[in-house]
């Protein structure tokens, strides 16, 4: 398929018309007309010494330095039990940037960020230990002008958020911009939000009680990704789609997130989350409530997240969840021409863990649009490759003409997340030669073809936007209760039902109850 990017018009990028008047806050952060250039400010990591910060978010803020988007004065601040000077955390943060940055290594910006780069040790419990902080980033703010705008990013696992907020709030690092109304104080937390609707109203109340709603940032890197962003231009820019994304058209949507490797390293973490709550409750609902939501009236945050939770407060599911749900464990066996090991085999797993590494669920949406139409979303480890992807599948046309020949498949729009990001349409087309034979072809769209610029990494676009306060991208509290709402039913089911837990073969598409799930309803799942 090819895409013609050259022309002014911009016809065949799928940008909104919105964007070409300068108001889409979903466009690349390069764009000069949207002036996204963050203003001073600091961000402190805690967690700083984890993978996340050391593969993300560091190599991002130097990303984002790099390409001209950090004021002269930004500062990093490191919070962390390790007993280093400034120095020693300066040191690692310049190697995981050699080591994980996506722009090119360049001395005068490492330079210019070295200046704001401070380090302070101690433990969430320790008074003391948030004094220091206090007084570093006051300092910060007379020294490199940061005048009191403070992101704080807890890299950290959820069960201390609360003890964290607690101790911004008490020492004074919240608080004090009363006066101030020009300043900002923000905090951005990862996922997951709590482990059921009940845990996820404790983490929301215990975060609310340090920092204002619209100052709590929950982050959702697959909201970042630029094929995601995409979805909308997608459908809301061309006249050619919308029109048949509705009940009258589609048969059905796969949701598909599939990983080649196990939980290696995150064994105790993993063990009693599973794939549903790790995945499904965030990532996988995010996508559907983006593929089934109908057009807000702006890009406005409180309009793109007002369609989205309509969506998610529409979700239905079937009566029979033995029949419509699926879960499963990797077992141990040959991947990729190597001897891997099965789940219950892995390191600091309790063998006799009834955790799944892979699920899938049918949802229905109860609107007009897409009543009728099921929604089966999956997840897994140890899967045949790594790929995310929406698959819009097609009803099929009437075998009238092409009946004796083959008839025809299921046209399908798929939209790949990652990776090789990109939408690839699936149709029928008459086979060379004398007969009438159809046989399905695939046109191919892929940004890294049509298109000279470099996707930010999306850790860079989320940094930017907390920065920036701008909050589109994130999910507010009311998305994630209808996300556990959601999931809750499912996981009461299979825990006082037991589930159908099979094993799979890594390499393989999961357990045999996922095929026989689709295959109840005539269908098969796509092969990515």
């Amino acid at each position: 398929m090819t895409v013609n990017t050259s022309e002014a018009s911009g016809a065949a990028s799928f940008a909104p018309a919105e964007i070409s008047r300068g108001h889409n806050p979903l466009r690349d952060p390069d764009d000069n007309r949207l002036n996204r250039i963050a203003g001073p400010s600091a961000l402190v990591i805690f967690g700083v010494t984890g993978d996340l910060s050391r593969k993300k978010l560091m190599p991002a803020v130097y990303d984002l330095a790099n390409r001209g988007l950090l004021p002269p004065g930004f500062a990093l601040v490191g919070f962390a039990r390790r007993d280093w000077a400034d120095q020693d955390f300066a040191d690692v943060v310049q190697e995981a940037v050699k080591a994980h940055a996506r722009t090119e290594y360049r001395e005068e910006t490492w330079q210019q960020l070295l200046q704001g780069i401070r380090f302070v040790s101690g433990e969430f419990g320790d008074d003391d230990a948030f004094r220091r902080l206090r007084e570093t980033v006051e300092r910060l703010d007379l020294e490199r002008g940061t005048m009191g705008n403070h992101a704080f990013y807890l890299s950290i696992p959820p069960k201390d958020f609360p003890i964290v907020a607690d101790q911004l709030k008490r020492s004074g690092l919240v608080d004090d911009t009363a006066d101030q109304p020009e300043r900002w104080r923000r905090v951005v937390i990862e996922k997951p939000f709590g482990h059921d609707l009940a845990s996820a109203r404790e983490l929301n109340d215990a975060l609310r009680s340090a920092f204002p709603t619209d100052s709590i940032f929950r982050i959702d890197h697959y909201l970042g990704k630029e094929t995601v962003q995409n979805i909308l231009a997608l459908r809301f820019a061309n006249e050619l789609y919308e029109p048949i994304w509705n009940r009258n058209y589609v048969d059905h949507v796969q949701i598909t997130m599939a990983e080649d490797i196990g939980v290696g390293g995150r064994a105790g973490y993993y063990d009693g989350i599973g794939a549903a709550r790790d995945v499904i409750q965030n990532h996988l609902l995010q996508l559907l409530a983006l593929t089934a939501m109908e057009e807000p009236i702006s890009f406005d945050a409180t309009q793109l997240r007002a369609e989205k939770e309509k969506v998610l407060a529409a979700v239905t599911l079937p009566a029979d969840l033995g029949a419509t749900t699926a879960r499963g464990q990797y077992a141990g066996g040959w991947q990729g021409g190597e001897q891997v090991t099965g789940f219950l085999d892995e390191d600091g797993m309790d063998p006799a863990s009834t955790t799944e590494t892979f699920a899938a669920v049918t949802l229905e949406v109860n609107t007009r649009r897409w009543a009728g139409v099921p929604f089966y979303l999956r997840t897994g480890k140890r899967l045949g490759r790594r790929v995310t992807e929406i698959a819009v599948v097609f009803k099929k046309a009437p075998d009238v003409l092409f009946r004796e020949t083959g008839g025809q498949g299921q046209n399908a729009l798929v939209i790949r997340v990652q990776p090789d990001e990109g939408v690839t349409i699936r149709f029928g087309s008459k086979v060379p030669g004398a007969g009438s034979q159809v046989r399905d072809v695939t046109m191919d769209f892929g940004y890294g073809h049509a298109f000279t610029e470099q996707s930010p990494e999306a850790y860079e676009r989320l940094i930017l936007d907390v920065l920036l306060g701008d909050p589109p991208l994130f999910p507010r509290h009311e998305e994630v209760e209808l996300s556990w709402k959601i999931l809750d039913p499912i996981e009461q089911y299979w825990a006082a039902e037991g589930g159908t837990l099979q094993q799979y073969s890594p390499g393989s598409w999961g357990p045999p109850s996922a095929e026989a799930m689709l295959a109840r309803d005539g269908r098969v799942w796509r092969r990515p």
